[in-house]
């Protein structure tokens, strides 16, 4: 399976890009280039619900998705949602909320950093074991301000270690600033 990752700040059109790169993908993948709301793509969604602020962002990206395409709710299991995904484009939105996940369930910081290195193992093996294309979404968080607590330093250097850990494998990476995405790697 080729590797998208698709990296940048908060609202810089990361989401938007990666869907429609993954309806792309998947009208070239269809038989007969098909039109991509019949061919489907399988969105890996790693949000939790908790607040009413939350629920409206979920709500905006479902109905923001076409109808054909295939949801799985994965806030920590993203790899074992990727080996049910039952089309070839698959989308993972967002790593960085997977690996928040982690610190969510109260775990210290050697537990979370175990986790989250096995949750991107786990996402790079299942993927080497399938066809089709993976688009991963996740926040570029270093390029801000250091974080004051320790334990936002700490998340953010961790983050920044998944984030090279797919970039390394992935074969292309693009960077979105304000909606403007930047190749930094194709190929």
């Amino acid at each position: 399976m080729k590797i998208t990752l698709v990296t940048g700040g908060a609202r810089s059109g990361k989401s938007g890009y990666a869907e429609e790169l993954a309806s792309r993908l998947s009208a070239e993948a269809a038989p007969g280039g098909a039109r991509a709301s019949s061919s489907g793509v399988t969105y890996i969604a790693t949000a939790q619900v908790r607040d009413g602020e939350m629920a409206r962002r979920v709500e905006r990206h479902r109905s923001d998705r076409p109808s054909g395409w295939e949801t799985l709710e994965a806030p920590l299991a993203v790899a074992a949602a990727l080996g049910r995904a039952r089309f070839p484009v698959v989308i993972l939105d967002c790593l960085t909320l997977l690996l928040s996940n982690h610190i969510e369930d109260g775990l210290d910081e050697a537990e979370v950093e175990a986790r989250s290195r096995q949750a991107v193992t786990e996402l790079l093996s299942a993927a080497s074991h399938r066809e089709g294309e993976l688009i991963v979404v996740t926040n570029e968080l270093g390029m801000g301000v250091v974080p004051a607590h320790p334990l936002g330093r700490w998340f953010r250097d961790a983050h920044g270690r998944a984030n090279q850990a797919l970039a390394r494998r992935a074969h292309r990476v693009v960077f979105l600033v304000s909606g403007v995405p930047w190749v930094l790697k194709d190929g």
